[in-house]
């Protein structure tokens, strides 16, 4: 028998571990000897991960919460560090899968290693250099120390090659969210607003802003946003906003009627929107990968990117942060010049299936 302990640390790491334990659920019913246990670090506290979370996209409820959450960086790699060891130390696995690069990623791969047990990191040797980053410390942590790495793109394979990793040991899968993304895609929901704002197909905007580098710095996102109001001619900006990000926007007074702030929505409803969007503003690493498939033009606000397939093979352009980057942009989306992209290699919908087949054949 196999045991494979899989650690999720936040809301996106449910959605990339999903289709990962539905196959390994899948292969066990077809009679191989396979178990998992599903472990919530806690790092993220999500109100909206309620029963309705899992159900909706049929993903199966943590086996166990190390409720780990709060502090400052530091603090929360001790507390989930301390909380992994204790499971571990109580129940047995063979391998501990870890997926993307939250600080749980990190601490749970320290921890396994320490207690000798292998790691396998899934979305492994994604780089984007920038070492201001946390996000960037925890992939070169976790790869450093991973026996197994499943990529999503070639670029990502000759990253582990050059840090030193045997190619024997790298497996180019493709792209689990996009495995959640393309199952679910027949279910996207139509959220309220799309009624209430009278949207239609084509003719509205999607923002997401969280990164420090575009919302701690108040006098920056008030150029960002009056520049993005002023560009996007008369076309509603749908902006599911954070509520941290959404006080600071009324402390500055930005109100506009064509700025619509909303509560985050649910993963249905708000891909619903992404795909009948005209574009999306962003500076998520994740959403330009769902963009891309989607086939909706991305302007990513952001001056380096961990996901280059996105901009070189899909939807995606790199703007930087700087507000004078948008009208040129804009002026492109207007014009319908706009790149139409391609979906990368085995970004397919099967690279769980193929995760789980290399899982089996682990000794």
């Amino acid at each position: 028998m196999k045991h494979i302990t899989i650690i999720a640390g936040a809301r996106p790491n449910f959605m990339k571990v999903a289709p990962i334990i539905n196959e390994i659920i899948k292969q066990k019913k077809s009679g191989f000897d396979i178990n998992y246990s599903l472990v919530h670090t806690g790092q993220h506290y999500d109100k909206k991960m309620s029963g309705n979370f899992f159900k909706q996209l049929n993903i199966p409820k943590p086996t166990f919460n190390l409720n780990a959450g709060g502090g400052t960086q530091a603090q929360q790699t001790s507390a989930i560090m301390l909380g992994f060891e204790e499971y571990l130390s109580e129940n047995n696995t063979d391998l501990v899968l870890v997926v993307g690069d939250v600080t749980s990623t990190m601490s749970c791969a320290i921890t396994a290693q320490k207690m000798n047990i292998k790691v396998a990191h899934v979305e492994a040797g994604i780089r984007s250099n920038d070492w201001t980053m946390p996000e960037e410390i925890n992939r070169l942590v976790t790869d450093s120390i991973s026996n197994y790495f499943f990529t999503t793109s070639e670029t990502a394979n000759k990253n582990l090659l050059n840090s030193g990793h045997s190619e024997d040991k790298i497996f180019f899968v493709g792209n689990t969210m996009i495995d959640t993304l393309l199952a679910n895609k027949s279910r996207f929901k139509k959220p309220l607003i799309w009624n209430d704002l009278i949207l239609k197909e084509k003719k509205y905007f999607v923002m997401t802003l969280h990164r420090p580098a575009n919302v701690d710095k108040e006098t920056k996102l008030l150029e960002l946003i009056n520049e993005i109001i002023r560009t996007t001619i008369d076309l509603p900006l749908i902006f599911p906003v954070h509520p941290r990000t959404e006080n600071i926007l009324k402390n500055l007074g930005v109100n506009h009627p064509r700025l619509h702030l909303v509560s985050p929505m649910g993963y249905l409803e708000f891909n619903y929107l992404v795909e009948r969007s005209l574009a999306v503003i962003t500076d998520s690493g994740g959403i330009t990968e769902e963009t891309t498939v989607l086939g909706v033009p991305c302007l990513t606000l952001r001056d380096n990117t961990e996901r280059p397939e996105t901009i070189t093979i899909g939807t995606n352009e790199l703007l930087g942060t700087s507000p004078k980057n948008i009208e040129p942009a804009m002026k492109i989306l207007f014009s319908g010049k706009w790149k139409k992209g391609s979906i990368p290699h085995l970004w397919d919908g099967n690279c769980s299936k193929r995760i789980v087949e290399i899982l089996k054949n682990i000794k």
